[in-house]
Protein backbone atom coordinates (compact mmCIF):
# COMPACT_ATOMS: atom_id res chain seq x y z
CA UNK A 1 0.00 0.00 0.00
CA UNK A 2 1.25 3.71 -0.80
CA UNK A 3 1.51 6.84 1.74
CA UNK A 4 1.20 10.36 0.43
CA UNK A 5 3.23 12.13 3.52
CA UNK A 6 2.61 16.12 3.87
CA UNK A 7 4.15 17.67 6.72
CA UNK A 8 2.22 20.97 7.92
CA UNK A 9 3.47 22.49 10.78
CA UNK A 10 3.77 20.12 13.39
CA UNK A 11 0.89 17.71 11.68
CA UNK A 12 2.16 14.99 10.05
CA UNK A 13 -1.47 14.30 7.45
CA UNK A 14 -1.15 10.83 5.83
CA UNK A 15 -3.33 10.86 2.86
CA UNK A 16 -4.74 7.35 0.73
CA UNK A 17 -4.30 7.59 -2.72
CA UNK A 18 -6.75 5.66 -3.59
CA UNK A 19 -9.75 8.05 -1.89
CA UNK A 20 -7.90 10.68 -3.09
CA UNK A 21 -9.39 9.70 -6.41
CA UNK A 22 -12.59 8.94 -5.82
CA UNK A 23 -13.18 12.76 -4.50
CA UNK A 24 -11.74 13.75 -7.90
CA UNK A 25 -14.64 11.37 -9.49
CA UNK A 26 -17.76 12.98 -7.66
CA UNK A 27 -16.35 16.50 -7.90
CA UNK A 28 -16.46 15.53 -12.04
CA UNK A 29 -20.08 14.48 -11.61
CA UNK A 30 -21.83 17.28 -9.94
CA UNK A 31 -19.81 19.27 -11.90
CA UNK A 32 -21.76 17.60 -15.25
CA UNK A 33 -25.21 17.99 -13.15
CA UNK A 34 -24.54 21.31 -12.99
CA UNK A 35 -24.19 21.91 -16.73
CA UNK A 36 -26.83 19.16 -17.60
CA UNK A 37 -28.94 21.50 -15.34
CA UNK A 38 -28.07 24.74 -16.81
CA UNK A 39 -28.46 23.73 -20.47
CA UNK A 40 -32.06 22.42 -19.64
CA UNK A 41 -33.00 25.97 -17.55
CA UNK A 42 -31.78 28.11 -20.80
CA UNK A 43 -33.46 25.58 -23.24
CA UNK A 44 -37.17 25.97 -20.98
CA UNK A 45 -36.09 29.80 -21.17
CA UNK A 46 -35.61 30.07 -24.85
CA UNK A 47 -39.04 28.30 -25.95
CA UNK A 48 -40.82 30.24 -23.05
CA UNK A 49 -39.46 33.01 -25.36
CA UNK A 50 -40.37 31.65 -28.85
CA UNK A 51 -43.94 31.10 -27.26
CA UNK A 52 -44.18 34.99 -25.96
CA UNK A 53 -42.71 36.15 -29.46
CA UNK A 54 -45.62 34.73 -31.49
CA UNK A 55 -48.39 36.52 -30.52
CA UNK A 56 -46.51 39.93 -30.76
CA UNK A 57 -45.40 38.88 -34.30
CA UNK A 58 -48.70 38.22 -34.92
CA UNK A 59 -50.02 41.91 -33.30
CA UNK A 60 -47.54 43.51 -35.74
CA UNK A 61 -50.05 42.62 -39.26
CA UNK A 62 -51.86 45.65 -39.95
CA UNK A 63 -55.62 45.54 -39.75
CA UNK A 64 -57.50 47.03 -43.12
CA UNK A 65 -61.35 48.09 -43.77
CA UNK A 66 -62.52 46.30 -46.61
CA UNK A 67 -65.84 46.78 -49.04
CA UNK A 68 -67.46 44.15 -51.24
CA UNK A 69 -69.48 46.89 -53.12
CA UNK A 70 -71.57 44.42 -55.37
CA UNK A 71 -73.40 46.30 -57.89
CA UNK A 72 -74.84 49.41 -58.22
CA UNK A 73 -77.05 51.47 -61.05
CA UNK A 74 -74.87 54.28 -62.44
CA UNK A 75 -74.85 56.58 -64.84
CA UNK A 76 -72.42 56.54 -67.99
CA UNK A 77 -70.70 59.35 -68.50
CA UNK A 78 -69.03 60.92 -71.63
CA UNK A 79 -66.07 62.89 -70.92
CA UNK A 80 -64.96 65.53 -73.40
CA UNK A 81 -63.72 69.05 -74.72
CA UNK A 82 -64.01 71.47 -77.31
CA UNK A 83 -64.42 75.60 -78.21
CA UNK A 84 -67.26 77.70 -76.94
CA UNK A 85 -69.23 79.17 -79.76
CA UNK A 86 -72.74 80.67 -80.65
CA UNK A 87 -75.41 77.87 -81.09
CA UNK A 88 -76.41 80.41 -84.50
CA UNK A 89 -73.74 82.52 -85.64
CA UNK A 90 -75.27 85.49 -87.43
CA UNK A 91 -72.88 87.45 -89.50
CA UNK A 92 -74.37 90.98 -90.24
CA UNK A 93 -72.95 92.97 -93.06
CA UNK A 94 -74.20 95.70 -95.12
CA UNK A 95 -77.04 94.53 -98.02
CA UNK A 96 -77.53 97.75 -100.35
CA UNK A 97 -75.34 100.11 -102.06
CA UNK A 98 -73.07 101.03 -99.09
CA UNK A 99 -71.42 104.29 -98.51
CA UNK A 100 -70.25 106.41 -95.17
CA UNK A 101 -71.21 105.01 -91.94
CA UNK A 102 -72.85 107.81 -89.90
CA UNK A 103 -73.82 106.07 -86.79
CA UNK A 104 -73.21 103.44 -84.50
CA UNK A 105 -75.98 102.25 -82.57
CA UNK A 106 -74.58 99.06 -80.42
CA UNK A 107 -71.83 97.77 -78.56
CA UNK A 108 -70.75 93.88 -78.34
CA UNK A 109 -72.62 92.57 -75.45
CA UNK A 110 -75.97 94.60 -76.34
CA UNK A 111 -79.46 92.63 -76.52
CA UNK A 112 -81.38 93.72 -79.83
CA UNK A 113 -84.58 92.53 -81.13
CA UNK A 114 -85.63 91.42 -84.64
CA UNK A 115 -85.14 94.44 -86.99
CA UNK A 116 -83.37 96.63 -84.66
CA UNK A 117 -81.31 99.33 -86.92
CA UNK A 118 -77.42 98.84 -85.73
CA UNK A 119 -75.79 101.16 -87.94
CA UNK A 120 -76.59 104.24 -90.68
CA UNK A 121 -75.41 104.17 -93.63
CA UNK A 122 -75.16 108.43 -95.19
CA UNK A 123 -78.28 108.65 -97.70
CA UNK A 124 -78.44 112.31 -98.79
CA UNK A 125 -78.86 111.49 -102.43
CA UNK A 126 -81.46 108.32 -101.87
CA UNK A 127 -83.53 111.22 -99.76
CA UNK A 128 -83.35 113.15 -102.56
CA UNK A 129 -84.53 110.56 -105.13
CA UNK A 130 -87.15 109.50 -103.08
CA UNK A 131 -88.66 113.00 -102.84
CA UNK A 132 -88.44 113.37 -106.71
CA UNK A 133 -90.47 110.09 -107.10
CA UNK A 134 -92.79 110.87 -104.79
CA UNK A 135 -93.66 114.04 -106.64
CA UNK A 136 -94.34 112.33 -110.06
CA UNK A 137 -96.40 109.61 -108.26
CA UNK A 138 -98.45 112.87 -107.54
CA UNK A 139 -98.04 114.38 -110.86
CA UNK A 140 -99.49 110.95 -111.97
CA UNK A 141 -102.29 110.41 -109.38
CA UNK A 142 -103.60 114.26 -110.88
CA UNK A 143 -103.26 113.24 -114.54
CA UNK A 144 -105.59 109.91 -113.78
CA UNK A 145 -108.09 111.79 -111.83
CA UNK A 146 -108.34 114.54 -114.41
CA UNK A 147 -109.08 111.39 -117.32
CA UNK A 148 -111.38 110.16 -115.04
CA UNK A 149 -113.30 113.65 -114.85
CA UNK A 150 -113.20 113.98 -118.63
CA UNK A 151 -114.62 109.96 -119.31
CA UNK A 152 -117.16 111.16 -117.14
CA UNK A 153 -118.50 114.23 -118.43
CA UNK A 154 -118.40 112.36 -122.06
CA UNK A 155 -120.58 109.46 -120.53
CA UNK A 156 -122.87 112.41 -119.77
CA UNK A 157 -123.11 113.68 -123.71
CA UNK A 158 -123.20 110.77 -125.45
CA UNK A 159 -126.96 110.40 -124.76
CA UNK A 160 -127.92 113.77 -126.76
CA UNK A 161 -125.71 113.05 -129.84
CA UNK A 162 -122.29 115.03 -129.01
CA UNK A 163 -119.96 112.22 -128.25
CA UNK A 164 -119.91 109.61 -130.14
CA UNK A 165 -118.93 105.65 -128.55
CA UNK A 166 -115.63 106.32 -130.11
CA UNK A 167 -114.60 109.12 -128.38
CA UNK A 168 -115.80 107.28 -125.29
CA UNK A 169 -113.86 104.40 -125.69
CA UNK A 170 -110.86 106.95 -126.51
CA UNK A 171 -111.36 108.35 -122.92
CA UNK A 172 -111.83 105.38 -121.21
CA UNK A 173 -108.38 103.88 -122.54
CA UNK A 174 -106.77 107.49 -121.31
CA UNK A 175 -108.12 107.30 -118.26
CA UNK A 176 -106.92 103.15 -118.12
CA UNK A 177 -103.30 104.72 -119.22
CA UNK A 178 -103.18 107.64 -116.60
CA UNK A 179 -104.20 104.85 -113.73
CA UNK A 180 -101.41 102.43 -115.05
CA UNK A 181 -99.00 105.35 -115.05
CA UNK A 182 -99.96 106.09 -111.28
CA UNK A 183 -98.87 102.06 -110.62
CA UNK A 184 -96.18 102.62 -112.18
CA UNK A 185 -94.82 105.66 -110.14
CA UNK A 186 -96.30 103.69 -106.93
CA UNK A 187 -93.79 101.16 -107.75
CA UNK A 188 -90.90 103.19 -108.54
CA UNK A 189 -91.62 105.45 -105.58
CA UNK A 190 -91.74 101.90 -103.52
CA UNK A 191 -88.14 100.61 -105.10
CA UNK A 192 -86.35 103.66 -104.12
CA UNK A 193 -87.65 103.85 -100.50
CA UNK A 194 -86.54 100.10 -99.64
CA UNK A 195 -83.30 100.99 -101.46
CA UNK A 196 -82.90 103.64 -98.85
CA UNK A 197 -84.11 101.58 -96.11
CA UNK A 198 -81.52 99.26 -96.99
CA UNK A 199 -78.93 101.93 -95.93
CA UNK A 200 -80.04 100.66 -92.35
CA UNK A 201 -77.59 98.13 -90.79
CA UNK A 202 -80.33 95.57 -89.23
CA UNK A 203 -80.55 92.48 -87.22
CA UNK A 204 -81.91 89.74 -88.39
CA UNK A 205 -83.32 88.43 -85.45
CA UNK A 206 -83.46 88.67 -81.83
CA UNK A 207 -79.73 87.32 -80.13
CA UNK A 208 -77.03 88.99 -78.55
CA UNK A 209 -74.24 91.59 -80.17
CA UNK A 210 -70.83 89.67 -80.15
CA UNK A 211 -68.83 91.49 -82.18
CA UNK A 212 -68.74 94.88 -83.82
CA UNK A 213 -65.77 95.96 -86.87
CA UNK A 214 -67.12 99.10 -88.24
CA UNK A 215 -67.17 102.95 -86.50
CA UNK A 216 -68.66 105.92 -87.80
CA UNK A 217 -66.94 107.21 -91.24
CA UNK A 218 -66.06 104.03 -92.32
CA UNK A 219 -66.63 103.59 -96.05
CA UNK A 220 -68.98 100.38 -96.33
CA UNK A 221 -70.09 98.42 -99.33
CA UNK A 222 -72.26 95.10 -100.37
CA UNK A 223 -70.22 92.17 -99.78
CA UNK A 224 -67.24 94.04 -97.76
CA UNK A 225 -67.03 91.85 -95.31
CA UNK A 226 -68.61 91.34 -91.50
CA UNK A 227 -69.62 94.46 -89.60
CA UNK A 228 -71.35 92.94 -86.51
CA UNK A 229 -71.48 89.03 -85.62
CA UNK A 230 -74.72 88.09 -83.47
CA UNK A 231 -76.16 84.93 -81.77
CA UNK A 232 -79.31 83.90 -82.14
CA UNK A 233 -81.64 84.69 -79.08
CA UNK A 234 -78.05 84.47 -77.00
CA UNK A 235 -77.93 80.44 -77.46
CA UNK A 236 -74.36 79.29 -76.75
CA UNK A 237 -72.97 75.43 -77.16
CA UNK A 238 -69.53 73.65 -76.91
CA UNK A 239 -68.65 71.89 -79.89
CA UNK A 240 -67.03 68.96 -77.81
CA UNK A 241 -64.73 66.73 -79.82
CA UNK A 242 -65.37 62.83 -78.85
CA UNK A 243 -63.86 59.86 -79.27
CA UNK A 244 -65.39 57.61 -82.31
CA UNK A 245 -66.34 54.67 -79.71
CA UNK A 246 -67.91 57.61 -77.41
CA UNK A 247 -69.83 59.04 -80.12
CA UNK A 248 -72.11 55.71 -80.74
CA UNK A 249 -73.00 56.27 -77.49
CA UNK A 250 -74.42 59.71 -77.54
CA UNK A 251 -77.97 60.57 -78.89
CA UNK A 252 -79.46 64.38 -78.86
CA UNK A 253 -81.16 65.10 -75.53
CA UNK A 254 -78.54 63.57 -73.39
CA UNK A 255 -77.74 65.87 -70.79
CA UNK A 256 -74.21 67.27 -70.16
CA UNK A 257 -72.21 69.81 -67.66
CA UNK A 258 -70.13 72.42 -68.59
CA UNK A 259 -66.99 73.97 -67.14
CA UNK A 260 -65.01 76.45 -69.14
CA UNK A 261 -61.48 76.59 -68.66
CA UNK A 262 -60.08 79.14 -65.92
CA UNK A 263 -63.50 78.41 -64.10
CA UNK A 264 -65.15 76.30 -61.27
CA UNK A 265 -69.05 76.90 -62.27
CA UNK A 266 -70.88 74.00 -63.80
CA UNK A 267 -73.61 74.69 -66.69
CA UNK A 268 -75.98 72.43 -67.48
CA UNK A 269 -76.30 71.32 -71.36
CA UNK A 270 -77.83 69.09 -73.66
CA UNK A 271 -76.86 67.63 -76.92
CA UNK A 272 -78.67 68.75 -79.29
CA UNK A 273 -76.63 67.75 -82.53
CA UNK A 274 -74.19 64.24 -82.97
CA UNK A 275 -72.04 64.49 -85.81
CA UNK A 276 -72.92 62.37 -88.89
CA UNK A 277 -69.29 61.81 -89.72
CA UNK A 278 -65.75 60.95 -87.78
CA UNK A 279 -62.67 62.91 -88.59
CA UNK A 280 -60.44 59.97 -90.68
CA UNK A 281 -57.34 61.41 -88.99
CA UNK A 282 -58.36 62.12 -85.12
CA UNK A 283 -60.81 59.32 -84.94
CA UNK A 284 -63.14 61.49 -83.11
CA UNK A 285 -66.71 63.23 -83.90
CA UNK A 286 -68.48 66.37 -82.61
CA UNK A 287 -71.21 66.39 -80.59
CA UNK A 288 -72.36 70.04 -80.14
CA UNK A 289 -74.18 70.90 -76.51
CA UNK A 290 -76.39 73.59 -76.45
CA UNK A 291 -76.19 75.94 -73.16
CA UNK A 292 -78.57 78.80 -72.28
CA UNK A 293 -76.79 82.42 -72.37
CA UNK A 294 -74.74 83.25 -69.13
CA UNK A 295 -72.20 85.84 -68.99
CA UNK A 296 -69.64 83.46 -67.99
CA UNK A 297 -69.74 81.38 -71.50
CA UNK A 298 -67.67 83.68 -74.05
CA UNK A 299 -67.48 82.35 -77.72
CA UNK A 300 -64.31 81.15 -78.72
CA UNK A 301 -63.12 79.91 -75.08
CA UNK A 302 -62.47 76.20 -74.37
CA UNK A 303 -64.70 73.95 -72.12
CA UNK A 304 -64.93 70.44 -70.76
CA UNK A 305 -67.89 68.23 -70.73
CA UNK A 306 -69.17 65.42 -68.82
CA UNK A 307 -72.34 63.88 -70.97
CA UNK A 308 -74.43 61.41 -69.36
CA UNK A 309 -74.92 58.77 -72.04
CA UNK A 310 -77.36 56.13 -70.51
CA UNK A 311 -76.86 54.18 -66.92
CA UNK A 312 -75.66 50.60 -66.16
CA UNK A 313 -74.51 48.61 -63.41
CA UNK A 314 -71.03 49.10 -61.79
CA UNK A 315 -69.08 48.62 -58.56
CA UNK A 316 -69.57 52.11 -56.42
CA UNK A 317 -67.08 52.38 -53.87
CA UNK A 318 -65.21 55.55 -51.98
CA UNK A 319 -63.16 57.83 -53.45
CA UNK A 320 -60.72 56.79 -50.76
CA UNK A 321 -60.05 53.58 -52.35
CA UNK A 322 -59.21 54.59 -55.94
CA UNK A 323 -54.97 55.56 -55.91
CA UNK A 324 -53.27 56.53 -59.32
CA UNK A 325 -49.83 56.34 -60.80
CA UNK A 326 -48.26 57.04 -63.72
CA UNK A 327 -49.81 53.55 -65.05
CA UNK A 328 -53.25 54.61 -64.30
CA UNK A 329 -55.85 53.56 -61.61
CA UNK A 330 -56.09 51.43 -59.72
CA UNK A 331 -57.33 49.58 -56.05
CA UNK A 332 -55.87 47.09 -53.92
CA UNK A 333 -57.91 44.35 -52.70
CA UNK A 334 -57.25 41.70 -50.41
CA UNK A 335 -57.28 38.01 -51.61
CA UNK A 336 -58.34 34.79 -49.95
CA UNK A 337 -55.04 34.28 -48.23
CA UNK A 338 -54.82 37.61 -46.60
CA UNK A 339 -52.40 39.17 -49.35
CA UNK A 340 -53.00 42.76 -50.80
CA UNK A 341 -53.66 42.23 -54.85
CA UNK A 342 -53.42 45.22 -57.27
CA UNK A 343 -56.12 45.68 -60.14
CA UNK A 344 -55.77 47.79 -63.03
CA UNK A 345 -59.59 50.05 -63.02
CA UNK A 346 -61.20 52.36 -65.07
CA UNK A 347 -63.35 55.65 -63.48
CA UNK A 348 -66.96 56.35 -64.29
CA UNK A 349 -68.97 58.75 -62.97
CA UNK A 350 -67.68 60.11 -59.61
CA UNK A 351 -70.39 61.29 -57.74
CA UNK A 352 -71.04 62.11 -53.92
CA UNK A 353 -72.35 58.46 -53.31
CA UNK A 354 -69.28 57.29 -54.52
CA UNK A 355 -66.93 56.38 -57.34
CA UNK A 356 -68.16 54.11 -60.01
CA UNK A 357 -65.49 51.08 -61.59
CA UNK A 358 -66.39 50.60 -65.02
CA UNK A 359 -63.76 48.03 -65.21
CA UNK A 360 -61.04 45.46 -63.43
CA UNK A 361 -63.09 43.95 -60.83
CA UNK A 362 -66.81 42.73 -60.84
CA UNK A 363 -68.03 43.97 -56.98
CA UNK A 364 -67.71 40.43 -55.30
CA UNK A 365 -64.04 41.14 -54.40
CA UNK A 366 -62.59 42.56 -50.56
CA UNK A 367 -61.58 46.07 -51.69
CA UNK A 368 -59.67 48.26 -49.21
CA UNK A 369 -61.37 51.89 -48.71
CA UNK A 370 -58.73 53.27 -46.67
CA UNK A 371 -55.10 53.33 -46.16
CA UNK A 372 -54.52 51.74 -49.43
CA UNK A 373 -51.50 54.39 -50.14
CA UNK A 374 -49.41 52.24 -47.18
CA UNK A 375 -49.69 49.05 -48.56
CA UNK A 376 -47.85 46.92 -51.24
CA UNK A 377 -48.76 44.29 -53.20
CA UNK A 378 -48.50 40.99 -51.40
CA UNK A 379 -48.21 42.40 -47.89
CA UNK A 380 -50.32 39.97 -45.50
CA UNK A 381 -53.47 42.30 -44.17
CA UNK A 382 -56.07 41.62 -41.52
CA UNK A 383 -59.60 42.34 -43.15
CA UNK A 384 -61.82 43.61 -41.27
CA UNK A 385 -65.27 44.12 -43.36
CA UNK A 386 -66.68 47.72 -43.47
CA UNK A 387 -70.06 48.50 -41.73
CA UNK A 388 -73.36 49.25 -43.24
CA UNK A 389 -74.26 53.15 -42.65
Amino acid sequence: MNYETQLLGDTVIVADEDETRRRRKRLLLIGGGVAIALVAVAAAISMRGDKAATPAATAQVPVVTVLRPGLSTVARTVTATGSLAARVDMPVGVIGEGGMVTRVLVQPGDWVRAGQVLATVERSVQVEQVRSLAAQLEVQRANAKLAQAQLDRAKALVGRGFISAADIDQRTATRDQADAQVRVAAAQLAEQQARTGRLDIRAPAAGLVLTRTVEPGQIVQAGGGTLFRMAKDGEMELQAQVAESDLATLRPGNSASVTPVGSTAKFAGRVWQVSPVVDPQTRQGIARLAIPYNPAIRPGGFASATITSGSGAAPLVPESAVQSDPKGSYVYIVNDKGQVERRDVTVGQVSDAGVALTSGVTGGESIVTSAAAFLTPGQKVKPELMKSR
